[in-house]
């Protein structure tokens, strides 16, 4: 019963910091979304803040766990690459309330080192899912360069994606990163390590 209540608050926590577009919930908002009282809340978590640090890990675990689903099932690192975007711009990371609290948390990064900690296991896990795999297809500096930039397009269709009035859809968003990592692709000149013998890659960094 306690981590089904811990998890119904953690969810209760996303929808709460979603709706509002900010951190500037209270436990009984949380609570009240939750469906239990305050006073659980508090026993649960002990302060609102690390109620909120829990809810940050579970995006990145959850992000993490559909990841290494999908890379598992890839065959190839160009097919693998299409696997780190399409679980990116999954449909519950890329849900309107997510991503208003993934802002919500950005926002809180310059203010906790806690939260600007998890945000930097975020940006290099997702710099390493791509670059493993473009430096088997590219030269070193060719992949790290892109491997920026693929990610980069990433958070950014994610703060277009929050100004409402300029939606860009899931598909959309997929089709956008694609076209860039293949007409990068397409200029550049290939690796010459063989992908003949390369291990199956099918877990990401460890989340500390």
């Amino acid at each position: 019963m306690e981590r089904v209540r811990r998890k119904a608050l953690v969810d209760a926590a996303l929808r709460v910091i979603g709706d509002h577009g900010s951190l500037t919930v209270t436990m009984s908002d949380i609570a009240r979304q939750a469906g239990v009282s305050p006073a659980l809340a508090h026993h649960y978590f002990g302060s609102k803040e690390q109620l909120l640090i829990e809810t940050i890990r579970s995006l990145l675990r959850q992000l993490r766990s559909d990841t290494v689903a999908a890379l598992k099932a890839a065959r190839t690192p160009r097919a693998r690459l299409s696997a780190v975007i399409r679980v990116s711009f999954h449909a519950d990371q890329f849900a309107p309330g997510t991503i208003a609290a993934w802002l919500a948390f950005y926002a809180e990064a310059q203010r906790s080192e806690e939260t600007r900690r998890f945000l930097v296991i975020y940006a290099r896990r997702l710099r390493s899912n791509l670059l493993a795999d473009l430096k088997v297809l590219l030269p070193a500096d060719a992949a790290e360069r892109i491997a920026e930039g693929a990610a980069a397009m990433i958070d950014g269709l994610y703060i277009r994606q929050s100004l409402k009035s300029a939606p860009i859809g899931i598909e959309a968003s997929i089709a956008l990163t694609e076209d860039y990592l293949n007409a990068l692709l397409a200029t550049a000149s290939p690796s010459p390590r063989s992908e003949k013998g390369r291990p199956h890659r099918t877990t990401q960094g460890q989340m500390t």
